[in-house]
C-alpha cells in the first residue's frame, strides 16, 4: 500500500478516506492514479477544513504531491455525481426503506380506498370457494368477521319511536332487527341451512358442511307464466294448481250436490258460485294436466264380483235391472250396524270412491271405514238420506245426501280423504284437531245398511271429470232464469261502500260459471243444456249494478263488470279480468248468434281495461280496486297473492290480445315483486 500522505492527511482517529482508482493511458504509457478525498480533523476530532489531494503514480518516477482547492483546481463535476459521492450507500438505502414503510402505513390506515378500491378486487371469503372455484350464488362481499363486540344502541324511527339495535364501532355499521324490517317494509325472510354442493349444483352430499343463509323476499307469491296461447277448450288459466276443497274456508264437499260449501262470509256454510266454479275449473284443468288415474273396480255385478259378508238377518242378491239394461245388486238388512252387508277392502292410494246408489228408506245408508296406518285409529264415513251437511260424533262422520236421495238413483263420487279431514276439522274437540296425511289412510271396508240397490263400486286415485260435471249440473239447477244470474245467498260488507244484500250477483262468478258451462258444452259433445245456461248468464253483463246486474261505468265513459256491485262502483281488477275470460270462452265455443253477443261484451271490456289499467299501478305494487277514486280514500293495496294474480292475468291476456301495453305492464308489475320501484323525479 501507499506510505505517503498529504499534509492534510487524516489523524489517527480521523475519518477514512474514500479512494477512486483510475487507469489512464497517456503517451502510450500506462499510469495509475489515485484520487483521495477526505475531511481534515484536528486533534480533538473537530472538522477544520475541506481539501483534496491527488496522488499520481508514474511507473519509474517519484511521487509528486499537489494540493489545490476544488473550486480553483478541479473541473466542476455533475451535481448528481457529487451527491452520490458524498452519501453513504447503506444509509441511503435505510432511509429509502423507512420512507416507503412510513408512506404505506399512512395510506393503509388513513386512505384505504386509495390503495384498495372496492371495485378493484373482491374480498375473499371461504364460502366463495367451493372446490377451489368461485360460487356465484353467494350474495355479499365476504366481509371479515368482527372482532369487537356489538354495542346496544337505540334506533330512533322517524323521530316517532325507538327500537333496540346493534352498532359496530369497527366498521361503523348499524344492525336493525329483521322483525322490525319485516313489518316496516312488508318483506319476509327465513333462515335456511344450505350446503356447498346444493348451492352450486343442487345436489346434497353427505360430507358437505351446512352454510347458514338468510333468504330475503319481497314477495312469496308466484307468478304463473302461460305455457302457450290460451285455449278455451283446454286448461283454464293456471287452475290446475288450485285445490279448492282443502281450503280452510271450505266447510266440506256437499254429499247432496257434490260441490263445495263455503264458510267465507257465513260460518254455517252456503253455496258460493265463484268458489264452486273454481272447484270445477280446477278439476277440469287437472284432468288435462295429470296422468290417467289408477282405477280399481270392486264390484260391477257382472265381470267383477266381490265377496260380501252377509249377517244372518240380512240378504244380498244380483238382479237384472231393465231400466239400465244391466245387473245390479239388491240388499236388505235389519236395523243396527252389525247387520250391514260388508266388503273387506285394503286400498291405500285409491281413496276416491264412486258408486251408483239407490236408497229405498230413510234409514238406509252407505258406510266406508278407513284406518290410519300410523295410529291404527279407524274413521267411519256415513252417507245418509237426510238434510244434513256435516256432523261429527267422535270418529263417526255423517254426510247428508238430502231427503231427495230416497228412491232415486244417484251416482256419487267422494274423495274419502277430504271427507275424513273435513269431518275431523269440524269436530267439537278443537284441541284434538290434527291433519292426517293422505298416504296415511287406507280403506278397510265398504258397507250398506237398510234397503236399497247399488252398482259399479270403484276406488281410484282421482276422478276429476266427475267433480267437474257435478259442478256443471249445479249451475244448471241453481240459475235464476229471470235474471240469468247465480245469486250469492249472503250479505257482503265492503268498508266504505253500501252493504250488499243477500242475492247480489258477481261478474267474476258469472264469468267463471260461463267458463265452466262452455267447457261442459264442448266436452259433452254439445249438450245444449250447458249452452243455454251459459248464454242466459250473459244477461247481467248488460244490466247496471244498481238495477241488479254487474255493469258499471268509470267517468261515465268506460264500461266495467263488477265483482262486487257496490255503490259507488269499486272496480275490482282481478274479478273483472276473470269475467272477460268467461266472455272469451263463450265467444270461442258457442254458435254464431251467442258467440257474437259474448264477443261484443268481451271487446267492450278489453277497451276499458286498456284505458284504465295504469290507474292500478302504484309504482311499487298494484291496487286491488279503485276505491281511492270512488271514495276519495287511501288506495286499497293488493296483497302479494292478488298482485301476482294481476301479473298472471295480464300475461294470459297477452296471449289473446297482442297490444304491447298488456305485456309491458305485466313485466313492470312483476319487477315490483323483486324490489324494483318506479323512478322518482
Amino acid at each position: 500500500m501507499f506510505k505517503s500522505h498529504t499534509k492534510a492527511g487524516i489523524s489517527a482517529k480521523g475519518a477514512k478516506a474514500a479512494a477512486t482508482f483510475k487507469e489512464v493511458k497517456s503517451n502510450n504509457r500506462k499510469e495509475n492514479t489515485i484520487i483521495t478525498t477526505g475531511t481534515t480533523f484536528n486533534s480533538s476530532g473537530d472538522r477544520t477544513s475541506r481539501s483534496s489531494s491527488r496522488f499520481i503514480i508514474n511507473k519509474g518516477s517519484s511521487i509528486v504531491s499537489e494540493k489545490y482547492s476544488f473550486k480553483s483546481k478541479i473541473k466542476r463535476e455533475p451535481l448528481f455525481l457529487l451527491i452520490i459521492m458524498r452519501l453513504n450507500i447503506k444509509n441511503f438505502l435505510f432511509a429509502l426503506i423507512a420512507f416507503v414503510v412510513f408512506t404505506g402505513v399512512v395510506l393503509y390506515y388513513f386512505f384505504p380506498d386509495f390503495l384498495f378500491p372496492h371495485n378493484l378486487v373482491q374480498s375473499w371469503d371461504r364460502r366463495l370457494s367451493v372446490n377451489h372455484g368461485y360460487n356465484p350464488n353467494i350474495i355479499g362481499d365476504g366481509s371479515r368477521s368482527l372482532s369487537a363486540p356489538l354495542q346496544n344502541i337505540e334506533c330512533w324511527i322517524n323521530q316517532e319511536y325507538s327500537i333496540p339495535c346493534k352498532h359496530s364501532t369497527e366498521n361503523n355499521e348499524v344492525y336493525v332487527p329483521f322483525s322490525f324490517l319485516r313489518s316496516y317494509f312488508d318483506v319476509s325472510g327465513v333462515m335456511l341451512a344450505t350446503t356447498t354442493s346444493s348451492v352450486n349444483d343442487n345436489i346434497n352430499n353427505a360430507d358437505d358442511n351446512a352454510l347458514p343463509r338468510f333468504a330475503w323476499s319481497h314477495s312469496n307469491a308466484k307468478v304463473n307464466v302461460p305455457k302457450g296461447k290460451y285455449d278455451t277448450r283446454g286448461r283454464f288459466a293456471y287452475f290446475e294448481n288450485y285445490n279448492v276443497e282443502v281450503r280452510e274456508r271450505v266447510k266440506c264437499i256437499s254429499a247432496a250436490e257434490g260441490v263445495p260449501i263455503s264458510t267465507q262470509w257465513e260460518k254455517s256454510g252456503y253455496f258460493y258460485p265463484t268458489q264452486i266454479a273454481q272447484f270445477a275449473l280446477a278439476h277440469y284443468s287437472k284432468n288435462i294436466a295429470d296422468p290417467p288415474p289408477k282405477i280399481k273396480v270392486l264390484e260391477d255385478a257382472d265381470t267383477n264380483k266381490a265377496t260380501w259378508l252377509t249377517p244372518k238377518s240380512s240378504n244380498i242378491s244380483r238382479i237384472w235391472h231393465p231400466k239400465f239394461n244391466s245387473t245390479v245388486i239388491q240388499y236388505e238388512t235389519a236395523i243396527g250396524y252389525d247387520s250391514a252387508v260388508r266388503m273387506e277392502v285394503n286400498q291405500t292410494l285409491e281413496l276416491v270412491l264412486s258408486v251408483d246408489l239407490l236408497l229405498v228408506t230413510n234409514s238406509s245408508s252407505l258406510m266406508v271405514v278407513l284406518q290410519s296406518r300410523d295410529s291404527q285409529q279407524t274413521y267411519t264415513l256415513h252417507y245418509i238420506p237426510a238434510n244434513l251437511r256435516l256432523s261429527t260424533q267422535e270418529h263417526n262422520i255423517y254426510y247428508g245426501m238430502g231427503t231427495s236421495a230416497v228412491n232415486r238413483w244417484r251416482h256419487i263420487t267422494r274423495d274419502l280423504y277430504i271427507d275424513v279431514q273435513k269431518g275431523l276439522m269440524s269436530g267439537s274437540d278443537k284441541k284434538s284437531q290434527s291433519r292426517i296425511r293422505r298416504n296415511e289412510l287406507h280403506v278397510s271396508s265398504v258397507a250398506f245398511l237398510g234397503v236399497g240397490f247399488f252398482d259399479n263400486i270403484t276406488l281410484s286415485t282421482y276422478d276429476h271429470m266427475a267433480h267437474f260435471y257435478d259442478a256443471a249440473e249445479w249451475f244448471i239447477h241453481h240459475q235464476d232464469t229471470k235474471t240469468g244470474g247465480w245469486p250469492n245467498p249472503v250479505k257482503r260488507n265492503l268498508n266504505g261502500f253500501t252493504e250488499l244484500k243477500a242475492g247480489w250477483l258477481s261478474a267474476m262468478g258469472q264469468g267463471h260459471a260461463i267458463s265452466v258451462l262452455a267447457r261442459a258444452y264442448y266436452h259433452s259433445g254439445g249438450d245444449k243444456r250447458y249452452l243455454k245456461a251459459a248464454a242466459l248468464g250473459l244477461k247481467p253483463f248488460k244490466v247496471n249494478s244498481s238495477d241488479g246486474g254487474v255493469l258499471a261505468q268509470f267517468m261515465d265513459k268506460y264500461y266495467w263488470y263488477e265483482e262486487y256491485p257496490t255503490t259507488p262502483a269499486s272496480f275490482v281488477l282481478n274479478g273483472f279480468i276473470y269475467s272477460l275470460l268467461g266472455l272469451y270462452d263463450l265467444n270461442s265455443t258457442a254458435p254464431l248468434s251467442i258467440a257474437r253477443e259474448a264477443g261484443k261484451l268481451f271487446h267492450q271490456g278489453m277497451f276499458s281495461l286498456k284505458k284504465m289499467l295504469l290507474l292500478y299501478d302504484t309504482g311499487s305494487g298494484t291496487s286491488y280496486d279503485l276505491r281511492h277514486l270512488s271514495l276519495g280514500t287511501a288506495p286499497n293495496l293488493a296483497r302479494d297473492d292478488y298482485h301476482a294474480t294481476h301479473v298472471s292475468q295480464l300475461l294470459l291476456l297477452s296471449t289473446i290480445d297482442s297490444d304491447p301495453l298488456l305485456m309491458e305492464t305485466a313485466e313492470r308489475w312483476k319487477g315490483y315483486m323483486f324490489g324494483k320501484r318506479a323512478k322518482h323525479n
